[in-house]
């Protein structure tokens, strides 16, 4: 039987004050395809997995939402470092072997990341002095003087859009004062531009941070905003443990 891996977790003291040493279940909640979630102790960490059986069970659109689901419920009561969708261990080994082979990275992430949580931002840039700025130019089939011109007119727009969103996005940090941020710009139509932002931030300061967001909406002219979370720290995984991927 392999295991599904959903994310990994600091390993928990029992009520009699010692830790577990073989996996047990987790009541109240179910994982992948409806299986029961386990949590898997390996040293200082537990990974949270279910029993998942290749020749039976099919990872669907709705597994998506299955495993979004456990890690959000395992980030309720620990800090989790959450493992990419599909990520099957084919052996109870090989789990114990993800967990030796990448300690350090895990005992760095989860001290950087103990006690913080993740808030993202959408805001999308509605301005109609910016439409010349967010049109796509098209670049002509034929090469010469005309395609050059175009490629020049097009890769100044787009320093136009990111110096846009640059300031953007400094603005945004100032009034959120985040530990971490991560950006990423896009244009979502001819006139309007979207910033998707993540930001790390205390748990403890969930509250202020939420309350800024009316300050926010009154100096952001001509946005659309929107604030979402807590949510487990997804965007400020180290790139060696996004790769973790069992035998999958």
């Amino acid at each position: 039987m392999a295991w599904y891996a959903y994310c990994l977790t600091e390993h928990p003291t029992l009520a009699n004050g010692v830790r577990a040493r073989r996996p047990y279940v987790i009541e109240g909640i179910q994982g992948v395809a409806g299986a029961a979630v386990m949590s898997y102790p390996s040293g200082e960490f537990a990974v949270i997995v279910s029993e998942f059986d290749r020749a039976t069970t099919k990872l669907e659109e709705k597994s998506v939402l299955e495993h979004a689901r456990v890690v959000a419920m395992s980030f309720r009561t620990a800090t989790v470092l959450p493992f990419r969708f599909g990520t099957i261990f084919d052996t109870e080994d090989a789990i114990r072997q993800a967990v030796r082979s990448n300690r350090r990275t895990f005992c760095e992430s989860v001290a950087r990341l103990r006690g913080k949580s993740e808030m993202r931002i959408k805001l999308v840039l509605r301005d109609g002095s910016q439409r010349n700025n967010l049109e796509e130019i098209v670049l002509p089939d034929t090469v010469g003087r005309e395609y050059l011109a175009k490629l020049r007119e097009k890769a100044s727009r787009d320093r136009e859009r990111q110096t846009k969103a640059r300031a953007l996005s400094v603005q945004v940090h100032k009034l959120f004062n985040p530990l971490e941020e991560e950006v990423s710009c896009k244009k979502v139509n001819a006139d309007g531009m979207l910033l998707d932002i993540a930001h790390l931030i205390d748990t403890k300061s969930i509250e202020k941070y939420q309350n800024r967001y009316n300050t926010a909406a009154k100096q952001l002219k001509n946005c659309q905003i929107v604030v979402t979370g807590p949510w487990p720290p997804y965007h400020f995984l180290p790139e060696k443990l996004r790769t973790v991927a069992g035998n999958s």
